[in-house]
């Protein structure tokens, strides 16, 4: 069986050259597929999971009552959001990556950055997309009435407590369909990581068409339903999370 459906491609690349599905035909470029792919599923959850965690972080230090606090925040949120990604990646990666102690290899004269180009695409782009939702959770948590705080605060509630146990299980809904949109973006957004050489799908799909240029149309084919079929389980996750905490009143 799966001989002949490498032999299909092998022939459908004979019959129309410009049109060789290479990787379902030779398993050398389809590791390198599968490669790329589990790349790019790493990226975007481990970007996807800390991202999140920065925008509700950041969100609560926003509230702090110290002004440094909510400074620094501030700051961090208009660096992140007016300057281009790919852009803060190649800083992240070219620049502080130059301040990153080494550690040496195996061979016992090389030096390994303790933070590799996969890290610094991980950190750059959860930073990038941790600034627009630490404004997403924001925007939730001022939707939150004032009363429902206060009562919290009657309760003898702690600003912690009232942040984690009240305020922010309501903002979560709130901001679900903003957040939804932004997760979405940076998925597609780590496909940016191929300017540090991370071997994510783009990076792998740009190799097989740089080596077999008959490739291109099929290999750019895949790459775009890949993405078609990550996002849309992206969407279609969200969109069930966000119907079963659906509470009346808050976010629709």
């Amino acid at each position: 069986m799966l001989e002949a459906f490498m032999e299909f491609f092998r022939q459908l690349a004979d019959d129309y050259p410009r049109w060789n599905f290479i990787f379902f035909h030779e398993p050398r470029q389809w590791a390198r597929i599968v490669k790329g792919l589990q790349y790019t599923l790493w990226l975007s959850i481990a970007c996807v999971l800390l991202s999140v965690i920065i925008g509700v972080v950041g969100a609560w230090m926003q509230n702090s009552p110290s002004k440094w606090v909510r400074g620094i925040v501030q700051g961090y949120i208009q660096f992140f959001r007016n300057t281009p990604p790919f852009v803060q990646l190649l800083f992240f990666y070219f620049a502080l990556g130059q301040f990153t102690p080494a550690v040496t290899g195996p061979d016992g004269w090389t030096e390994i950055p303790i933070i590799s180009n996969v890290g610094w695409a991980i950190i750059s782009l959860s930073m990038f997309a941790g600034a627009f939702n630490v404004e997403i959770f924001r925007s939730g948590i001022e939707a939150v009435p004032e009363s429902t705080q206060e009562a919290a605060d009657a309760l003898g509630f702690t600003r912690l407590q009232t942040y984690k146990d009240v305020v922010l299980p309501l903002a979560f809904r709130v901001s679900l369909p903003a957040l939804n949109n932004n997760l979405v973006n940076l998925v597609k957004t780590t496909t940016q990581a191929i300017g540090i050489a991370v071997p994510e799908l783009l990076y792998q799909c740009v190799s097989i068409w740089n080596d077999y240029p008959s490739a291109l149309y099929p290999t750019m084919l895949l790459l775009f339903v890949s993405f078609i079929i990550l996002v849309g389980v992206l969407v279609y996750g969200m969109h069930r999370w966000e119907h079963k905490m659906r509470i009346p009143g808050y976010g629709g």
